[in-house]
């Protein structure tokens, strides 16, 4: 056992996507987290493969957003079907991403297609900092002034403040008590194959439904040329075979790299914080895939807490700013589930076409506004279908979108700091004070998040 103390003001238990995430947002704000991660490399499971625009905007506050577009692939077929990938009508795509910048009104961020979990780690990781990979947190005690744990190598560290990014079985929160809502585990076990094979030029398509009586299940891309993701629920070890049923081509070569197992979750922890300790990403809420919900929500998670530490961590503002992130993300994280176990039941909520009353009929809402619409301070929606009329201006909501130059947007203005937006060139605060012609919100205090703090009308 080593007995020196390491002292850090920010100790983070997992090094997925979420923990890296929060290391960046951490670091852009002056902050230097450790991250601590029990595997030992960077998974190469893509897991999850839909990054929303909400989640690009962030990625472009700490200047990501074209490194990731780079890692993404550029698509001519959203989601297909066919009994075999060699069977399936490319015609027949289902809209994915088709909107240009002019159509998508409301954000200026967007990437090409879709990318893949794993290579959206190897884009955070550039700037995330110190992570330490095959180091696990194996205990931990807080209490009035900070955080001591114990990691796997012995070592001991003393953290102002920990936070748990451990995933769906945290530890953190078990240690921690935190119970859990939502319906827990649903559906049958889904196996997910990574493999490689070349399956140029029939690419780059999204998805693929596959309805082969012995393959059924879902292609995905990950690269958009030779690696690729089918998820089936088969009970016996996948073979390069099932594959190549799948892909309706006896003769390609076909690597499995990589085998997971695993089963939806709908579920919510009671308290997102305790203490000096505070639970983000899969920790926090499991989300049902269908929508893509789940790691974009964690990326808000992260973006959430992370100005609010840093101007704790500053002296800029007390403790009790920290208790707002279980009451601004934890009924995000319930709405959000919701909304996906909807799409669970019925998928046609999600990928159907002019669903609009259907949605309302279910209580579904459209999902870009599950993605940023959603407002802090439980007010209601202007429009569950029209993310647009949702990002008004009103305290609670995001900051809407305008160009105020070329390629410069009024959330690029925020700059992750206090500041206000106005057309009114009498204004004058102790913060920056941006003067946007044409603006049609009035005067409004904005959050270093790019959210509404307050309106002036």
């Amino acid at each position: 056992m080593n007995g020196h103390t390491v002292s850090i003001d920010v100790l983070i238990a997992g090094g997925g996507s979420i923990g890296l995430t929060l290391a960046v947002l951490l670091r852009h704000h002056g902050v230097k987290p450790l991250v601590v991660e029990e595997k030992p490399e960077l998974s190469p499971h893509p897991r999850a493969t839909g990054i929303g625009s909400r989640s690009v905007e962030i990625l472009r506050e700490v200047g990501l957003d074209q490194a990731v577009n780079e890692a993404a692939v550029d698509l001519r077929a959203g989601k297909i079907r066919g009994r075999t990938l060699a069977e399936a009508d490319f015609t027949e795509s289902e809209e994915w991403r088709t909107k240009t910048a002019a159509e998508l009104t409301y954000t200026p961020a967007r990437i090409r297609g879709t990318c893949a979990q794993n290579r959206l780690d190897r884009v955070l990781i550039t700037k995330a900092g110190d992570v330490e990979f095959g180091v696990a947190l194996d205990s931990f005690e807080q209490d009035s002034g900070g955080v001591t744990a114990t990691l796997s190598d012995g070592r001991v560290v003393r953290a102002r403040y920990l936070v748990a990014a451990d995933g769906v079985r945290s530890r953190v929160r078990q240690v921690l008590g935190i119970g859990l809502t939502g319906p827990g585990v649903i559906g049958k076990e889904t196996t997910s194959v990574l493999f490689g094979a070349d399956l140029r030029p029939r690419t780059p398509f999204a998805m693929c439904n596959i309805e082969h009586p012995d393959a059924t299940g879902l292609l995905v891309t990950v690269d958009g040329e030779r690696e690729w993701v089918f998820l089936t629920r088969v009970d016996t070890e996948p073979t390069p075979d099932l594959i190549r049923t799948a892909l309706g081509d006896p003769s390609i070569e076909v690597e499995i790299r990589s085998v997971l197992r695993f089963r939806g979750r709908g579920q919510v922890a009671d308290r997102l914080s305790v203490g000096r300790v505070f639970l983000v990403g899969d920790a926090a809420h499991a989300i049902p895939p269908l929508g893509a919900f789940g790691l974009n929500a964690g990326v808000a998670d992260a973006q959430n807490l992370a100005w609010k530490l840093a101007h704790v961590l500053r002296g800029e503002a007390g403790p009790e700013l920290l208790e707002t992130y279980h009451a601004e993300r934890h009924p995000v994280a319930l709405m959000t589930m919701e909304q996906a176990l909807l799409r669970f039941n019925d998928p046609s909520l999600h990928w159907g076409k002019d669903m609009a009353e259907a949605r309302k009929a279910a209580g579904a809402i459209n999902a870009p506004v599950v993605h940023m619409g959603y407002r802090y301070g439980g007010a209601e929606l202007p429009s569950t279908e029209d993310v647009a009329l949702d990002l008004d201006g009103s305290p609670g909501s995001r900051l809407p979108h305008m160009w105020v130059a070329d390629g410069v947007s009024t959330l690029d203005l925020v700059g992750s700091q206090w500041c206000v937006l106005t057309a009114d060139p009498d204004v004058e605060a102790d913060i920056p004070v941006h003067r946007v012609d044409g603006w049609l919100y009035g005067t409004v205090l904005v959050r270093p998040d790019g959210f509404v703090s307050r309106s002036y009308g």
